[in-house]
């Protein structure tokens, strides 16, 4: 399948003049070639984009299922808004207050926004992790994700008004030690009290900053006060009030106490302003962060933190100045793009005339008049099942502009439509390229489709996923926003699993030979279709799987595919002169060892350490004049799931006309494991003096014989008295002598 939407795409059609569906569909077709010439046994027919119209049309269809249940909604949302770009950026492409990509302004501005309510699923989401084998990180990863916090709320009035600064904390036993109250530069108080000019200088500067730059550990902390101060709930004290970007508006609600003392952040802002640090923890040095018990808290001294945390919460919801609360670092996903390439979103609204009626087909034709009417965006509704998949209009001017509505608000044609006698406007926004990427595991399943995203009998036949290989930077993003979707669907009954993704598996990235990520303008691109034709298909398979653990980052290192080179030729030429003779018993030991690791270690992942096995193998069996051909068969065999084409010359060449992927697979004989003799050492008093050949299960009496019978054991044993021997069946013989 191809995630073929998105920014990446749009900018390259941008840079280079062509339309990003023929870029798209031209990359396609690179990718499919450079698969098919690797051997890659997928099922075709199964095929999908995400750009194709009946894959649009049932995302557009899941949308408009959150839409109807009201997990769809628009908001004004402060964003990262590029105007170069024309997009909204997410907080990981602004750096510096600059783009990702292309290093354009980027600024903080409110944007209407369509928004999916992710955090009414954020318990279910936190839940569901359980039962997942997933990796550790990140499962670690998505539970701070949600951040799934338990604290108390508190209220400090703004002094001589009426209005409240709302914050949670989950250190409500530090609140004695709050000295000072910071909001965010977004924060609706902001503005209203006092020192308006230099609050609103701090503001604007901040609004051209990323939330990751605002956040991030900076040694010098920058903040303003404003002139006003609220009032402690619990002494009544005045503490100011200051402005700082540390503090994000969209996170929690957008304000802080501060506790110099036992808060890192808060630590070094007090000190940058000079600003009173009171311990009211006791502890090491400061700031202090850990559990303790209250100092410098009046009625609360004494007390160890849990108790603490109760006492205080208790004492404000008496007061009515707090209340115990649960609060999630997630937040609700923005779900609009200025852009072109992407899924137009479902949905429509009434077009008004300049009395705030609905605008007759006859008045005036918004298509060519820009004055004289205005669109209702408070009565969105969905766009009729029966028309989808809604597509994008074809155009050539899809490059981003400075309106916030979007390139295809241009587009009047496409925008503007006569429904009923009345115009309507169509959404110009289109979806994020993670939408596509959202579902895409249920198409396969049913791709051809037409009626429903994916059939009953389909999704109990092939789902859930039993393992999903994947990027460990998709750790979060990506696989949170599938898992809610697929919990969504599941709650209204269109699937019938909760979650998704059984097992999860991340890849390790290939990097350059250079050890740094492959990159264009670095110059360390490999490129597979250079490796294949100078070393075969084959060859660049077995390196890359032989590199290492399939979860382990490694460098490429074109000069070592030799090696895998060497070991393809080997199999070929033991198969080449395989003979009908019997299997003797070493390398019948050696065969049945090989089925059984080589078979676990598929199962396992551990594609490294089965080839090199499949190594051994191959060089015993090639080393001999007549190898017999029941083994060489079964190498072909386990040779085959990482050499296609070997193991497909080889049968060939053994005499099969058939394709050995009809045949089963290998299968071993446990009491064929396990070596006629081994070779085990016999030590005098702890010193290897001898070594013996005998059955691994021989008695204890048989390896005594045979050891005592050794020239260096009788001469570091003759004349002495033997205290014990310490015998371990095919493993040692330890004989103690005085």
């Amino acid at each position: 399948g191809w995630d073929a939407f998105g920014l990446p795409a749009e900018q390259h059609a941008i840079n280079t003049g062509t339309h990003p569906r023929e870029t798209t569909l031209k990359n396609i077709g690179t990718f499919k070639r450079q698969l098919k010439a690797l051997g890659l046994s997928y099922d075709w027919d199964r095929e999908l984009s995400t750009t194709d119209p009946d894959y649009v049309k049932w995302t557009q269809w899941i949308f408009l299922q959150l839409f109807e249940a009201g997990l769809a909604e628009q908001k004004e949302v402060p964003v990262n808004w590029c105007p170069a770009l024309g997009t909204v950026l997410a907080n990981e492409e602004v750096i510096d207050g600059l783009s990702e990509r292309g290093d354009h302004p980027v600024v903080r501005a409110p944007l209407r926004q369509w928004v999916l309510k992710i955090t009414e699923y954020a318990d279910k989401l936190l839940a569901g992790l359980d039962g997942l084998d997933w990796p550790a990180g990140t499962l670690r990863s998505q539970r701070e994700w949600i951040g799934r916090s338990e604290g108390t709320s508190v209220k400090f009035q703004v002094k001589g008004g009426t209005e409240d600064v709302e914050v949670f904390t989950t250190r409500p036993d530090t609140l004695m030690g709050a000295t000072y109250v910071v909001l965010a530069p977004e924060h609706p108080l902001a503005l209203k009290l006092g020192n308006e000019d230099a609050v609103k200088e701090y503001a604007d500067a901040a609004a051209r900053k990323s939330d990751m730059d605002r956040t991030a550990d900076a040694k010098t902390k920058t903040g303003v006060p404003t002139a006003s101060f609220a009032v402690h709930p619990l002494t009544g004290e005045d503490v100011p009030i200051w402005v700082a970007d540390y503090v994000l508006g969209a996170y929690g609600t957008g304000a802080v106490m501060a506790v110099p003392a036992h808060d890192t952040r808060d630590f070094a802002f007090a000190e940058a302003f000079d600003l009173p640090i009171v311990r009211v923890v006791d502890g090491g040095d400061l700031p202090y962060t850990d559990p303790g018990v209250c100092v410098n808290s009046g009625e609360f001294d004494g007390l160890k933190t849990g108790k603490a945390k109760k006492a205080v919460t208790y004492k404000l919801s008496q007061l009515e100045r707090g209340e115990k609360k649960v609060t999630y670092k997630l937040r609700d996903w923005v779900f609009s793009r200025q852009r072109y390439w992407g899924e137009p979103i479902p949905i429509t609204f009434p077009v008004l005339d300049s009395n705030g009626a609905p605008l007759l087909e006859d008045a005036l034709d918004p298509r060519v008049v820009d004055e004289g009417f205005e669109i209702d965006f408070s009565k969105p509704e969905a766009v009729p099942v029966s028309q989808l998949p809604l597509q994008l209009p074809e155009t050539d001017d899809y490059a981003p502009g400075e309106d916030p509505a979007g390139c295809l608000a241009r587009i009047k044609d496409w925008r503007f439509y006569v429904e009923d006698g009345h115009w309507r406007a169509r959404e110009t926004n289109t979806m994020p390229q993670w939408a596509g990427s959202c579902w895409y595991y249920l198409r396969y399943a049913d791709n051809g489709n037409d009626a429903e995203f994916i059939s009953q009998q389909n999704d109990k036949d092939w789902l859930p996923v039993d393992l999903y290989v994947g990027g460990a930077e998709h750790a979060v993003l990506h696989l949170l926003y599938a898992r809610f979707w697929h919990l969504f669907l599941y709650d209204q009954k269109k699937v019938q699993s909760p979650e998704p993704f059984k097992k999860l598996v991340h890849q390790g990235l290939i990097l350059g030979a250079d050890g740094e990520k492959m990159s264009k303008s670095r110059g360390n691109v490999v490129n597979p279709d250079e490796v294949i034709a100078e070393h075969g298909a084959d060859a660049l398979r077995l390196y890359e799987m032989f590199m290492g653990p399939l979860e382990a980052v490694k460098p490429w290192q074109t000069a070592q595919v030799s090696g895998v080179v060497r070991f393809r030729d080997r199999v070929f030429q033991a198969c080449a002169k395989a003979a009908d003779v019997a299997i003797d018993e070493e390398t019948e030991v050696l065969l049945h060892k090989s089925m059984r690791k080589v078979t676990t270690d598929i199962d396992q992942l551990g594609f490294n350490t089965a080839i090199s096995q499949l190594m051994v193998l191959s060089k015993h069996l090639e080393s001999m004049e007549e190898p017999p051909r029941e083994a060489c068969e079964k190498l072909a065999l386990m040779v085959s799931p990482f050499a296609p084409h070997l193991g497909e010359e080889c049968w060939s060449v053994l005499g099969h006309s058939d394709s050995l992927a009809s045949h089963d697979w290998v299968e071993w004989d446990e009491a064929k494991c396990v070596d006629a003799t081994v070779t085990m050492a016999v030590q005098v008093n702890g010193k290897v003096r001898a070594k013996i050949s005998l059955a691994p299960d021989a008695a204890e009496d048989a390896a005594k014989e045979l050891a005592f019978a050794e020239e260096g054991v009788v001469k570091f044993t003759e004349g002495k008295d033997i205290k014990k021997v310490i015998y371990v069946p095919g493993k040692i013989l330890n004989i103690v002598a005085k």
